[in-house]
């Protein structure tokens, strides 16, 4: 084996080291490199895509209208009266589409399910298609922010009935709703240099990375799950949230990397602690991967008062590219209740802050205030994701919400759990699934594995001699095989996360293997070692 010190990596963040992995995989140019180290999925939602294609070619007929005696390429804006006649008109010369059937469905279902003006959503389809005018609303298209939250209410919101009504922001991606809750918590003073975030983790890199940053200052709150209750939170750890100095509480759920969704007795007992002790508590639950979980129900639902929804499109559509995500807040919340309680001068500071997008700016919503300030306030005319990412967000809502049988979520679900008992069969273990296991990622324990493998001498020696960015390196320089390291997620044992959706099921059989071999050379080592 390599005898290279790869210790200097280990406290690089898990997606700039994967670079570096990247490297020692490639160190072999004839050999395949099997990357699992990003969540990137292999799969897609094909219909939506091709109802959108469709759409465009429906929309540039109605530009086309209004210039058509000029000959020379220009189009103009669409027009409302008679839009639903002529797509059908569209769409009987073109019958045979998938396309155009998911359409003309779409049409029929925001009239008969939400009540939505077909004219009007129609409308404001053709238009966004064309990206022809700004976003208008900023914050997000009417018609798009009302079927995307019928989507996030089905989603997210199980059996639990809905407390109050909520808003959506459309944002580029989960990423830039990180980005800018963290920006608009800052720039309101609702949070402050020095105090205290608490942090559920393990957890998505940057979610540790964000808080300390010059701009923040944030001290950090670890609130563990445990590993052996399926990560969940245990209550010593929960009762950390009763200090009054933790001012934000940010999940990821299911998680991240472990790939499990909290229980509905977690939910409870979190939702029980913040409705009775900490009622000022901010929490930002981040949600991209419940679509993938069984009986999914976000704290969002459970505590809509505190809690603010990151949630994006990517994975589940096989849509990264897109970049598509919205925040969500409900219409009553703690949020906009502590802004109305901030000190006289910094109520004074803000207004002046915001004076130019209204007369009263105290009345300015905290969701309102996360569209102005992802445009630094002066731009806020020009705010908002574009229309035709909008209207993609839109039609994969409508995807899920007309997929009565559930046919497309059972397709998603069975490849990442196919790949995930194929993983681990190809290791020489027989692993099986709890209620709360998610599969979208798979966080191999090497010192647990270790221990079933080879024995507990072995793990406690592979773990003393922090043996786990050793593993990875070598898996990479050896095998071709990335994988991220779970210390960059703040697991605290040596440990490597596999993506589940980026990959063939004969890759992670692949993947399965290369592990066992290059533990079973750590395992010549030990025993070379203590001869």
């Amino acid at each position: 084996m390599s005898e290279t010190d790869w210790s200097k990596f280990t406290d690089l963040s898990p997606f700039e080291l994967k670079d570096k992995l990247i490297e020692a995989a490639r160190s072999d140019s004839e050999r395949m490199m099997l990357n699992a180290g990003r969540g990137n999925p292999n799969f897609l939602a094909t219909l939506p895509r091709r109802a959108f294609l469709r759409l465009g070619d429906f929309a540039l007929r109605e530009a086309e209208r209004s210039y058509a005696y000029l000959d020379s390429g220009i189009g103009g804006l669409p027009e409302r009266p008679g839009i639903v006649q002529r797509f059908e008109s569209f769409a009987y010369k073109h019958e045979d589409s998938e396309g155009v059937g998911f359409l003309q469905r779409s049409i029929t279902y925001v009239r008969d399910q939400l009540g939505l003006d077909r004219e009007a959503f129609l409308f404001e389809l053709v238009g966004a298609f064309l990206g022809c005018n700004y976003p208008v609303p900023p914050r997000m298209l009417p018609h798009a922010e009302e079927i995307v939250k019928a989507y996030l209410s089905e989603e997210m919101f199980g059996p639990v009935a809905h407390q109050g009504d909520f808003a959506l922001f459309a944002t580029e991606g989960g990423t830039a709703a990180m980005t800018y809750v963290f920006q608009s918590l800052r720039a309101n003073k609702l949070i402050h240099p020095g105090d205290k975030i608490a942090l559920g983790t393990p957890i998505f890199s940057p979610y540790l990375e964000i808080p300390p940053l010059a701009d923040y200052g944030l001290e950090i709150v670890d609130i563990r799950m445990d590993e052996e209750a399926d990560w969940q939170f245990p209550e010593a750890e929960l009762k950390k949230l009763e200090d009054p100095d933790v001012k934000v509480f940010c999940l990821v759920n299911p998680s991240n990397p472990p790939s499990a969704r909290l229980s509905d007795r977690c939910l409870d007992q979190l939702a029980a602690l913040i409705d009775g002790r900490r009622q000022d508590l901010i929490v930002v639950t981040d949600d991209v991967y419940g679509t993938f979980a069984d009986d999914f129900v976000s704290l969002f639902a459970k505590c809509p008062v505190n809690t603010l929804l990151v949630y994006s499109f990517s994975k589940y559509f096989g849509a990264t590219g897109w970049r598509l995500g919205v925040i969500g807040l409900h219409q009553e919340n703690a949020i906009d209740r502590a802004l109305g309680a901030l000190p006289e001068a910094d109520k004074k500071e803000l207004d002046e802050r915001y004076v130019s997008l209204t007369t009263e700016p105290r009345g300015l919503r905290f969701i309102d205030r996360l569209v102005a300030d992802s445009r630094s306030v002066a731009l806020n005319h020009t705010a908002g994701l574009s229309l035709p990412q909008q209207l993609q967000m839109t039609l994969f809502a409508l995807n899920e919400l007309m997929d009565r049988q559930g046919h497309y979520k059972a397709s998603a679900k069975q490849l990442i759990r196919d790949r995930y008992k194929r993983l681990y069969r190809n290791m020489g273990l027989d692993v099986q699934r709890t209620a709360e296991d998610v599969n979208y990622y798979t966080l191999i324990d090497l010192s647990k594995l270790g221990a079933q493998l080879y024995g507990k001498a072995f793990a406690a020696w592979f773990e003393e001699g922090n043996k786990g960015t050793d593993f990875l390196f070598r898996l990479a320089e050896e095998t071709g095989v990335v994988l991220l390291p779970g210390k960059g997620f703040e697991v605290v044992y040596p440990s490597a996360r596999v993506s589940l959706a980026n990959l063939t099921d004969a890759e992670y059989a692949a993947i399965g293997c290369f592990t066992r071999k290059v533990l079973d050379e750590f395992y010549q080592d030990f025993q070379n070692r203590s001869k």
